[in-house]
């Protein structure tokens, strides 16, 4: 008879708690049971700050809304699959926006700006003078006519071409058009862009003077890191980029590593590697193949299938840094959610006030949590989170809860699970790694 072996891991999650309530630090130990063309640049890093910095939030507070901005974001991705798959639909959708927001500077002399990084699409853009439309943005607006690097794009320039819709009038005029149908439409431009103390000429980017829709205020644009001809990664020919993520409740930075820099300690023997996946309906996201999650040590009963990217562009598993917490096809969520409630030895909370699908009841006379490992099983990597990755805990209302959910379609990998791990994309390859790291001390 094989024995079993039980594995246990004592880990801090720190708890929100309000500037005038203290109380004493929850922690949690998980018990497995058995069971255009630019100069290459030599690589940048770049601080990423959350969207919610500063602002005197609790950890709960953050999460839910981090999970208001995802349902934003989760629409416009349903909306992306319904034009991937209906050849009726004319104007092409992408994602747009993002949780976490990157310094860099446009134009000659620089102009510092904070912009939207968003992973799930690939043009650059900023809100531009003269503007017919624009949002109110925490920098003054750019003006092109201030620039002295500022220059037009033509209409048979390659990355005119590449635009889903653009029009020739004065230069290269484009429409970018996002899921929940806000937009932003100008003319495309070349300029310089300074990440940090590197200077990069005739970046492609999108001058926006009419720009319309929700979510976009954080910043003074967006830039897209997908895979698509538009974004940054493609336009710098770097084959390399990598972001590692603090924890939601820090006021500490996160950051951006491109090219040369962004292959931190990969020699590592706890680094895990994974291929990415294309998908030609969806070409800017950057997809994973899950083939199971296990809780406690014991794999679930979930179909082969269910993670699986359809012919239509449908289905499939996306990794995203602009969207909080993982969402899950409905029906491997309700096993997760299942597992969990099975192996955590505390009462189910079922009030519905933190808006996440599954909560427990924190013991009044402990600090101390046991809780089960949750390892995602991706083709050749298998990864073990830590638990503060998937349980958050807020004294103040004495819940603790699986920071995850469930989706109808495309399934999520969000920024909560991928909290302090350097997440290393190497698109020569086409594989995407995993490697736990200290990210506030990068």
């Amino acid at each position: 008879m094989v024995s079993m072996v039980f594995l246990s891991k004592v880990i801090l999650l720190a708890l929100a708690i309000s500037a005038l309530c203290f109380s004493p630090s929850l922690s949690f130990s998980r018990r497995a049971l058995k069971e255009h063309q630019n100069v290459k640049t030599t690589g940048f890093r770049v601080s990423l700050k959350h969207v919610d910095s500063g602002k005197n939030l609790t950890m709960f507070q953050r999460i839910k809304r981090g999970m208001k901005r995802g349902q934003y974001r989760l629409q416009r991705l349903s909306g992306m699959a319904l034009a991937a798959s209906d050849s009726q639909i004319e104007a092409p959708i992408h994602a747009g926006n993002g949780e976490f927001l990157m310094e860099l500077s446009i134009g000659t002399p620089p102009q510092s700006y904070h912009a939207i990084l968003d992973t799930g699409s690939d043009l650059i853009w900023t809100q531009c003078k003269p503007c017919t439309e624009c949002y109110d943005q925490p920098t003054p607006i750019f003006d092109p006519k201030k620039s002295s690097s500022f220059a037009k794009i033509s209409c048979s320039d390659s990355l005119c071409e590449a635009l889903p819709q653009s029009t020739c009038n004065d230069g290269c005029e484009y429409l970018y058009t996002y899921g929940d149908y806000s937009s932003t439409q100008g003319i495309m431009g070349a300029e310089t862009f300074t990440f940090g103390k590197v200077s990069v000429p005739k970046i492609g980017f999108g001058c926006g003077e009419d720009n319309e829709g929700s979510g976009f205020s954080q910043g003074a644009g967006l830039v897209g890191l997908g895979r698509g001809p538009l974004s940054l990664v493609s336009q710098l020919k770097e084959a390399k980029f990598s972001y590692c993520l603090i924890s939601i409740d820090d006021q500490k930075t996160s950051t951006l590593l491109m090219g040369s820099l962004a292959s931190v300690n990969t020699t590592s023997n706890t680094i895990k590697t994974t291929p990415l996946i294309k998908n030609s309906l969806q070409p800017a996201f950057y997809y994973l193949s899950l083939e199971g999650i296990s809780v406690g040590g014991t794999r679930l009963p979930i179909k082969k299938s269910t993670f699986a990217l359809q012919d239509d562009g449908n289905g499939g598993l996306i990794i995203d840094s602009g969207t909080t917490i993982t969402y899950l096809e409905e029906s491997a969520f309700d096993l997760v959610k299942k597992a969990f409630i099975s192996k955590t030895k505390l009462s189910v909370d079922n009030s519905g006030s933190t808006g996440l699908d599954l909560c427990f009841t924190l013991p009044s006379d402990s600090t101390n949590v046991e809780v089960p490992t949750l390892v995602f099983h991706f083709e050749g990597a298998d990864l073990d989170l830590p638990s503060e990755n998937y349980m958050v805990g807020d004294s103040s209302t004495g819940l603790v809860c699986l920071a995850m959910g469930s989706s109808s379609g495309m399934s999520i990998f969000g920024n909560v699970q991928q909290q302090n791990i350097l997440v290393l994309h190497d698109l020569q390859k086409e594989t995407l790694s995993f490697l736990p790291t200290q990210c506030d001390q990068l």
